[in-house]
């Protein structure tokens, strides 16, 4: 929106050029949505207080966690506001690829919403009923990526990229939909997992968020794309805008969910943010190193997995409790030694993943 405003007031003023720059309407993405998060934060807590909005804590967990029953949750919220602000006010609005991670990110964070409502609200256990949410997530998986594919206008949009492979680019035609629907719901799901500690999900989204922000940057300039021989993509450069509005949104939230939290960011909050992650890597042709980056969020989803399937096949349990992060607090770890080692592991896989596009 102020980029139309400003390219206008340039012909009058020249200075103000300089908001054409993604680099500075980044910086200036991080602050608005830090700031938008700082102040709307204690408004939307005791908002959430007010109403009752209080989580509900499993008798069957950890017992260090039923001291949180009644923290309000669905602060997601806040979080969204506040990319979605940042962004429409500093993202170029005619690119397309800004409207479809902002239309995934809201539809996701809609069926989050809908099972937090009818888990904190109606007081209905099983939220949304399971087959429900992946039904709706599923829909919305495929929009975004059927959109993708159909407005693609270069073969490298929909191109398989393999890490330390520089020439290993595989055509995927029509399988383009199906992996790209894969990768947004299987990221979505794997961040809403992970969330199951005070801000132990939203700084490694952060981190990863960032990662992806600088990759499309990259991935948008042609002369850096040919250099590091990333695959040029027009256009993916403006979701460096998104990308540090969900950054500022983030590091915002975690002031109010660092432990011991006072708000959780609920189901409206992980699904949406896993969805955002998801879309911006498969934009940017970096779906692997997505899963690097993100390894934390994998091994999450793995853990449970597993779990799941070693109790049906053999009546045993691989861990004490998945996902594995309560595997290690029932070993006795102290929350925030979990939160802040795991935190600790994504910094060296986000470094190994921006490696990946040097070392090819």
């Amino acid at each position: 929106m102020l980029v139309w405003l400003a390219d206008y007031l340039s012909q009058f003023y020249s200075p103000f050029s300089v908001f054409q720059y993604l680099t500075l309407r980044g910086i200036f993405a991080v602050l608005t949505a830090l700031t938008i998060s700082w102040v709307f934060g204690p408004i939307v807590i005791r908002k959430l207080n007010d109403l009752q909005m209080g989580q509900a804590i499993r008798s069957d967990g950890p017992q260090t966690h039923l001291s949180k029953a009644g923290t309000p949750t669905m602060g997601g919220a806040l979080i969204l506001l506040a990319i979605f602000i940042s962004t429409l006010l500093w993202a170029d609005l005619g690119n397309r690829y800004v409207w479809v991670v902002l239309g995934t990110t809201l539809a996701f964070g809609l069926v989050g919403w809908i099972d937090d409502y009818r888990k904190v609200v109606e007081k209905n256990p099983r939220g949304l009923p399971a087959r429900w949410k992946y039904l709706w997530q599923s829909v919305f998986g495929f929009a975004a990526a059927i959109t993708l594919y159909y407005t693609a206008q270069a073969p490298a949009e929909t191109e398989l990229i393999v890490p330390f492979f520089k020439n290993v680019a595989l055509s995927m035609g029509p399988f383009y939909i199906l992996f790209t629907y894969l990768v947004i719901v299987g990221t979505s799901n794997a961040v809403n997992l992970t969330d199951g500690l005070d801000g132990l999900a939203i700084l490694p989204t952060v981190m990863v968020s960032g990662a992806l922000g600088i990759i499309a940057y990259l991935t948008g300039n042609y002369q850096f794309a040919d250099y590091l021989h990333i695959p040029y993509i027009a256009g993916a450069g403006e979701l460096l805008i998104i990308s540090a509005a969900l950054c500022g949104a983030g590091l915002g939230f975690l002031w109010f969910n660092t432990y011991p939290a006072m708000v959780f960011m609920g189901d409206i909050g992980a699904l949406a943010l896993g969805a955002a992650l998801g879309v911006m890597a498969v934009v940017v042709r970096q779906e692997f190193v997505l899963a690097i980056m993100g390894g934390v969020f994998v091994v999450e989803t793995l853990s449970v997995i597993l779990q799941v399937a070693s109790f049906k096949l053999t009546g045993k349990r691989i861990f004490r409790m998945a996902p594995l992060h309560h595997h290690y607090e029932l070993k006795g770890w102290p929350e925030p030694r979990v939160i802040v080692r795991f935190w600790i592991i994504t910094v060296v896989l986000v470094l190994i993943g921006l490696a990946t596009l040097k070392i090819r």
